[in-house]
């Protein structure tokens, strides 16, 4: 019984790591920016999706690179993550701040494009969208040059912009038409993908003879405790995180006293997304990688966002652990198992199984989280200072 409730807890615990991971990110835009950015998970799919790709690619290069392949994916899904997010970020959201509902309904729109995206990607579409960067920006850059470049700008860039969509589709239709398969044939498609762990990363620590601590799990927790050392080495300690807390805190001084604020925000997003793309990484070490990976932790994250209190690093831990531990606790059956089989204990063991499902457990999880957040409607750790009286 106390076996099955310590393997339990673990595996909570681990699955709360990732979704730590992952609010990490949200806590960090939405605390700053008030951005809510449903394309977060999508963010977390590349990632994923990257460490994919980097397997691929080790596999070619023999038995010894995929054996550390995993170290190579970490900052690798780090990186496209964090530029994707940047690109949002300077292409869509900074046009839209201070109005939130436009900007809700602009990330829900992005995440179906990037998920439509994965299914559809091959090389047909690189070379549409690389023959449309190519046209699009140099024939901004050439016109820039001008002298009359302001005076032209409303009428050049819209023609620039639909030249540049119009031959770089044609461009993918016909390569896709003509290419062959090897051409038109998706990268990835619909269907979820595997990643193999490193053989470093298979079985487990055991203790006893029924206690066992998968070094997956384990490699994702620690991979945790390093990303919140980090987030938090970089907000007290560096220039740029100094500059962050003092946005966070007052918008309008901070840019008064010279600190650029539309930088600020990149870097904010850039680095959210980035951690989102690390999470997608640790995810791939617990299953198969789906275009629809991201829909299925977003909501969880934000939970955690919710109860901990937003833009609070520490609510966001002790929010992501306690759900990931009670959303396994009742999905595995675990505490209908380990309860004494007692008659007086029936109705409470019957009430659990009731809820031993993935789907029921977070019915159950947000039921108490509703109830919570009319107890406590700001989270456990509310924010304190001007920011919350402007």
């Amino acid at each position: 019984m106390i076996e099955g409730l310590i393997n339990g807890l673990f595996n909570g615990i681990s699955i709360g790591a990732v979704l730590l991971i992952v609010a990490l990110g949200l806590a960090i835009v939405f605390g700053l920016m008030g951005v809510i950015n449903l394309a977060h998970g999508e963010l977390m799919m590349l990632g994923a999706y990257t460490t994919y790709v980097v397997q691929n690619g080790a596999k070619a290069l023999g038995e010894g690179a995929l054996e550390f392949y995993i170290l190579a994916a970490l900052p690798l899904s780090f990186l496209v993550a964090a530029l994707v997010g940047l690109a949002l970020e300077r292409g869509v959201i900074r046009h839209l701040y201070g109005r939130p509902l436009e900007t809700l309904l602009a990330t829900w729109g992005v995440s179906l494009i990037l998920r439509q995206f994965v299914r559809s990607v091959n090389w047909a579409m690189i070379v549409g969208l690389g023959l449309f960067c190519l046209l699009f920006f140099g024939g901004r850059w050439i016109l820039q040059r001008q002298t009359q470049w302001e005076q032209t700008r409303r009428v050049a860039a819209p023609v620039i912009l639909a030249l540049s969509s119009a031959i770089a589709l044609a461009a993918g239709i016909l390569i896709n038409q003509n290419g062959g398969t090897a051409l038109s044939q998706p990268w990835f498609g619909a269907r979820n993908v595997d990643v193999t762990a490193p053989g470093w990363l298979r079985g487990g620590l055991s203790l006893g003879t029924t206690l066992q601590f998968p070094y997956a799990r384990l490699f994702i927790i620690v991979l945790t405790i390093l990303c919140l050392i980090g987030v938090y080495w970089f907000l007290n300690g560096t220039a740029w995180g100094l500059r962050m807390r003092s946005v966070t805190q007052n918008r309008k001084m901070s840019a008064c006293l010279g600190i650029p604020t539309d930088r600020v925000d990149a870097l904010t997003f850039a680095l959210g997304s980035g951690l989102a793309g690390i999470a997608g990484c640790a995810v791939t070490l617990l299953g198969s990688v789906g275009p629809n990976l991201g829909g299925n932790y977003i909501v969880d994250a934000f939970m955690v966002v919710v109860v901990g209190g937003v833009g609070k690093l520490v609510g966001s831990i002790v929010a992501a652990l306690v759900i990931g531990s009670i959303t396994y606790l009742l999905g595995s059956g675990t505490l209908a198992l380990i309860l004494p089989p007692a008659e007086a204990l029936q109705p409470l063991v019957d009430f659990f199984t009731f809820f031993a499902t993935t789907s029921m457990a977070k019915v159950m999880v947000f039921a108490l989280i509703i109830a919570f957040l009319q107890w406590k409607p700001a989270g456990m750790f509310p924010q304190k200072g001007r920011s919350v009286e402007v």
